[in-house]
């Protein structure tokens, strides 16, 4: 899978709205048949901050991602929302799905 982690630092008049600024490029992003999940979380640290979890089947998959009239217009619609360029990671690993961190097991489950 192609999973990928960004941090979103969104203008201060805007961070509490951003769920909903975002929510047409979630919502389609979610329905693309390679996408296994599109995840915000606030930051509890920075407020103005979100961070995104997403992943993607294959290679393929992001590229047709990438390749989406609603990515195109995520890149025309989001920035005006934008304090800073968002950080991100992308890495390709060989998983389809979330593991259980076993350090933290929860007993008798």
């Amino acid at each position: 899978m192609i999973f990928i982690t960004a941090k979103f630092l969104i203008k201060a008049e805007d961070a509490d709205r951003w769920p909903q600024i975002a929510n047409a490029f979630t919502a389609a992003t979610r329905a693309e048949p390679g996408c296994l999940w599109f995840d915000w979380s606030r930051s509890i640290d920075n407020p103005h901050e979100y961070v995104l979890v997403e992943a993607f089947r294959d290679g393929a998959a992001g590229a047709a991602h990438v390749g989406s009239a609603h990515f195109k217009q995520a890149q025309q619609d989001l920035p005006a929302h934008l304090a800073a360029t968002p950080k991100i990671i992308s890495q390709a690993i060989d998983q389809d799905d979330w593991s259980e961190l076993g350090e933290m097991a929860v007993p008798g489950e």
